[in-house]
């Protein structure tokens, strides 16, 4: 069974919201093994290696290896708990995996030629994405790592549905089994709240260079109005002599 990464994991005896939380100041994350027709097994795991990983999106969508100590465990990331606001991962989920067992899995989509879909490059469309992501079935070997979403030929006011994604062999959709054939991508004509805000570009680009222009002319009167009032002060001073003479 191929797997994609690797992760050194600690069987832990100790559980409960106090030894979590003694973990998570350790630098630790407390984890969960289930499934495979065995029982539970608490892990811990090093949350600095934890985070690299998830920055990849396909450790959220390929087989796993979970090593403990000198045996590996094929497992897939069944759910993550992060904290609110710090880049803290407070608790994750594993599912053991059976190479002749079929997982149900979330795969991500991949669109493809968006702009040059017939809906966007010559109608003026925009594509909206229903689904980011889908649920699939299969066994570990057929396992995708995402699937891809070709809008080269989806026009204005069409949309894509599951049933016409391509899948890989031995690859199923749970929502098709059960008459769900729901919508995947669209391309629509643009509303006017995504119009408005393209037209108020447009004008304030086209103000900018007049307004730049207009503003060294206007320094310039600016400039040419101050020595006039200086010139003024003086003949106020001329003047107080004329009042002395006459009190004389």
């Amino acid at each position: 069974m191929k797997t994609s990464f690797e992760l050194v994991a600690e069987f832990r005896d100790d559980q409960g919201k106090g030894a979590s939380r003694r973990l998570r100041r350790t630098g630790k994350v407390p984890a969960i093994l289930y499934g495979g027709h065995q029982d539970a097994r608490a892990l811990v795991l090093d949350h600095a290696r934890l985070i690299l990983m998830l920055d990849n999106e396909r450790f959220y969508s390929t087989i796993l290896s979970l090593k403990v100590g000198d045996q590996k465990q094929a497992a897939v990331l069944k759910d993550l708990q992060r904290h609110p606001y710090r880049n803290q991962v407070v608790h994750i989920d594993f599912q053991r995996v059976l190479e002749d067992e079929k997982i149900r899995m979330r795969i991500p989509l991949h669109f493809l030629n968006e702009a040059i879909a017939p809906g966007v490059k010559t109608q003026g469309g925009v594509v909206s994405h229903l689904r980011n992501d889908i649920e699939v079935l299969c066994l570990p070997k057929d396992l995708p790592e995402y699937i891809e979403v070709d809008l080269q030929n989806l026009g204005l006011g069409q949309l894509i549905h599951l049933s016409e994604l391509k899948l890989p062999a031995g690859v199923e959709l749970p929502e098709l089994i059960h008459g769900n054939d729901a919508p995947v991508v669209s391309v629509h004509a643009q509303r006017a709240e995504e119009v408005a805000p393209v037209a108020e570009e447009a004008a304030v680009a086209a103000a900018t260079p007049a307004a730049a222009a207009a503003a060294p002319a206007a320094e310039a009167g600016k400039a040419e109005a101050k020595p006039a009032k200086a010139e003024a002060k003086p003949a106020k001073a001329e003047a107080k002599p004329a009042k002395s003479d006459s009190k004389k």
